[in-house]
């Protein structure tokens, strides 16, 4: 079981879009959390268009009386065969009164592993009230998804900084980029920020909104340069999560 978290530094890079699109390309049953503390499910709203109500997710997961663990199997809703999903908050103000259930969401997350399901978080923007830092904590891969103008790339440069320490607990921090080139180059980024590029897609609005907002599908969606980038970035992602238990096991053995 791996937890891979998506969180951005400024702006709308595509977090929630991207997070998204990658469970729904995942091989495996996954889990997508939607712990974006500005309130509003996105994916509700947008991939589901309004069609679903808001019926569960965190907020109830925190007022539960049952351990969080038997609490998350009631307010998981499924998005696809393969993909279930917890929804965020309602509104931005509910997210102080999720504090208290991030680090035991956390641990639940982890215990998945014996049910054989991934987790794919999509943490929001960092540095805002309510922000899920144990789940940025525990993730096996955290990615900072930015775009590669010179305006995000100011913004995520500090927090590239912080996270590159070992004490802000991050496990295995990397990029995510969304138009790579445009201007910037994965290999300028990722010496600019000090991180290794871990996957890049493509800047396609017209593909994006499918996941996005549930936009009809262009011609030939399925193959074109989008999603293959997606399970690209699905199998980089698997990648780097098993490198980075290999490190842990080997630094273990010692």
């Amino acid at each position: 079981m791996a937890i891979i978290c998506l969180t951005s530094a400024a702006g709308s890079p595509g977090v929630t879009t991207t997070a998204v699109g990658l469970a729904l390309c995942w091989p495996r049953p996954v889990l997508l959390v939607e712990a974006d503390p500005t309130g509003g499910s996105g994916i509700l709203a947008g991939f589901l268009k309004g069609t679903t109500p808001y019926d569960v997710g965190l907020v109830e997961l925190a007022l539960s009386p049952l351990d969080t663990a038997d609490a998350l199997r009631d307010v998981v809703r499924p998005l696809s065969p393969n993909v279930g999903l917890l929804a965020g908050t309602r509104t931005h103000t509910q997210s102080t009164a999720l504090r208290d259930v991030w680090a035991p969401l956390a641990t639940a997350l982890q215990d998945l592993e014996a049910s054989g399901q991934d987790v794919i978080i999509d943490a929001g923007r960092l540095g805002l009230v309510g922000s899920p830092q144990p789940l940025l904590d525990a993730a096996d891969v955290t990615l900072l998804t930015t775009r590669t103008d010179l305006p995000s790339l100011s913004a995520a440069r500090s927090w590239a900084e912080s996270v590159r320490e070992p004490a802000t607990g991050w496990r295995h921090p990397g990029l995510l980029l969304i138009g790579a080139g445009q201007p910037y180059r994965a290999s300028e980024v990722s010496t600019a920020l000090g991180l290794p590029v871990v996957a890049d897609l493509p800047d396609e609005p017209a593909a994006a909104a499918v996941y996005h907002r549930g936009a009809p599908p262009p011609k030939q969606f399925e193959s074109g340069p989008y999603v293959r980038a997606l399970k690209a970035a699905v199998q980089a992602a698997q990648a780097q999560v098993a490198r980075g238990r290999f490190t842990v096991a080997k630094e273990e053995s010692r």
